[in-house]
């Protein structure tokens, strides 16, 4: 608890918050649904099946196949069922931990958009997962 008391921690928590914020913004004009319209903490909920007719599961497993970690997840009133889901839920600790900010954030949701839009498309997905490792490795896993 001690960490949790220094201006430090203040600051990266505000990050996160940030990096969350500007996430979801980016998804947004990418034309994904924000599941309450945003975001206030290190937490979003996109529904992926409103722009493109694919599961959370689905979603799941393109972003994994790009080294992009998520989860899928119920939205309200999913109609699909709970092992399929028509969400996938994101988070920005990690990426801010590693030290990401805003401007990866942007660069992060046009890999998510390229990844789920393309597929079908193995050489793009290639090509994201490229973008993806040679991204994470500017940043470092610990500090």
């Amino acid at each position: 608890f001690k960490e949790a008391l220094t201006p430090e921690f203040k600051i990266y928590q505000q990050q996160i918050i940030n990096n969350a914020k500007t996430l979801a913004n980016e998804l947004t004009k990418l034309g994904y649904r924000i599941v309450s319209g945003g975001t206030d903490n290190h937490l979003l909920l996109v529904d992926v099946k409103q722009k493109l007719g694919i599961t959370g599961l689905k979603a799941e497993e393109i972003l994994e196949s790009v080294s992009i970690t998520c989860n899928k997840n119920a939205i309200p009133f999913d109609q699909e069922k709970p092992r399929f889901t028509s969400g996938i839920r994101l988070g920005t600790p990690a990426v801010t931990t590693r030290g990401m900010k805003e401007a990866e954030m942007i660069k992060i949701a046009n890999l998510i958009d390229c990844a789920l839009t393309n597929y079908e498309n193995q050489t793009l997905l290639n090509q994201v997962k490229k973008e993806v490792l040679k991204l994470t490795k500017k940043f470092k896993l610990y500090r």
